[in-house]
């Protein structure tokens, strides 16, 4: 006997009608995302989303005069399952440490290819942060950003560990090491590479060549 596959449910927050329209046509012929709803501002998208009580909302950053990042950290405190992808022409690292930070699990390009952006929305997952794999390669930094970084031992073991997603807590108890003694570690790789969070942690990194093909997956 056949297995149904399960839809995910799945709302799109965004102004631009004629984006959201294009959308809804292409999951038309999808058998396992499908959308459930829409808003286009930040009042329409809280009721919608306690309403249809999707799977996913799929935010833009810009809604007008409401501010996306406000509410990507709203969703993130009102519905703890939710999976909150964000596509936006804005995708620097600043901004997408900004989103990891508020709450997101999935960073996409607008302006990127369709099946990559299928691609965050089926992975992504609460408590992780997927980003689009054309935008995992910064731009060529400065020289004076590309000299050598010395980490640790330990300290390159966290960064690794930082890169598949494994929240600091997990990553002690891997190590053996006390949370505090771990979030020293995760403190001295953000003061070394001149960052502030994680996800910076990681795109610096990997622009850098501190993390190879393993530590990446």
């Amino acid at each position: 006997m056949e297995t149904l596959k399960v839809r995910r449910r799945v709302v799109f927050v965004d102004d631009h009608t004629a984006f959201v329209e294009l959308l809804q046509f292409a999951f038309g012929g999808l058998d396992d995302l499908e959308c459930v709803g829409t808003a286009s501002s930040l009042v329409e998208a809280e009721a919608v989303v306690a309403d249809r009580t999707p799977d996913i909302a799929m935010v833009d950053l810009m809604l007008g005069d409401d501010d996306g990042l406000e509410l990507v950290s709203r969703l993130r405190a009102e519905h703890e399952d939710l999976v909150i992808v964000v596509s936006s022409a804005r995708s620097d690292a600043s901004t997408m440490a900004s989103v990891a930070a508020a709450g997101g699990n999935g960073f996409a390009p607008k302006r990127g290819a369709f099946p990559e952006l299928l691609s965050i929305l089926r992975s992504a997952r609460p408590g992780t942060m997927s980003i689009a794999s054309s935008l995992e390669t910064t731009p060529t930094l400065p020289i004076t950003e590309r000299l050598p970084v010395r980490l640790t031992d330990r300290e390159a073991e966290v960064l690794a560990h930082i890169a598949r997603g494994t929240s600091v807590a997990v990553i002690a108890g891997i190590l053996n090491v006390t949370l505090s003694t771990c979030r020293t570690y995760v403190r001295g790789v953000h003061s070394k590479l001149g960052v502030r969070t994680q996800l910076e942690a990681v795109l610096k990194a990997r622009a850098i060549g501190l993390l190879g093909p393993a530590d990446q997956q």
